[in-house]
């Protein structure tokens, strides 16, 4: 989350603007996106309501002195589907701050960075679809910040 204005700022000073850091659960609804994907906007499949929680807690930059070194988990119910470390992203978190202060950034605003391998979209054919349904347990645990645990529903 960014805690102060933020134009233009370079990659060595992007962690300066940083308020704080949480956890996000990017919830997509790929039936959706296919259909969007004939128009080549990505709207609605990520934005319906409740697909986009944060939490549990918003931990202040000063206690996270290497973003880039932390632990991210993600399980669906009790089953883990992601174990990595945000160190094996394609795209550093400074890199993301200063690219995105472009367009200016205000405190407040929250940035999302990606997530590693393990997601429903990128399993293989001939591997059992993980596609979130009602009833699923979805716990997604960022080391130093907390577990975000959220029931999916039917709409």
């Amino acid at each position: 989350m960014i805690g102060k204005p933020c134009v233009d700022v370079s990659q060595d000073a992007a962690l300066d603007y940083v308020a704080g850091y949480s956890a996000f659960n990017d919830i997509s609804a790929r039936d959706t996106i296919r259909g969007e994907n004939k128009n080549g906007i990505h709207l609605m499949g990520k934005s319906f309501p409740g697909f986009a929680p944060m939490g549990p807690y918003l931990v202040t930059a000063d206690e996270i002195p290497d973003p880039q070194n932390l632990k991210l988990k993600l399980s669906v119910n009790g089953e883990t589907r992601q174990d990595s470390n945000l160190g094996y992203m394609i795209f550093k978190i400074c890199d993301m701050i200063a690219y995105w202060s472009q367009m200016g950034l205000n405190p407040g605003d929250v940035l999302t960075t990606g997530t590693p391998r393990g997601v429903a979209a990128g399993r293989k054919p001939d591997q059992a679809p993980w596609w979130l349904k009602p009833g699923d347990v979805v716990e997604a645990e960022v080391e130093n910040i907390g577990m975000l645990k959220n029931r999916i529903v039917a709409e």
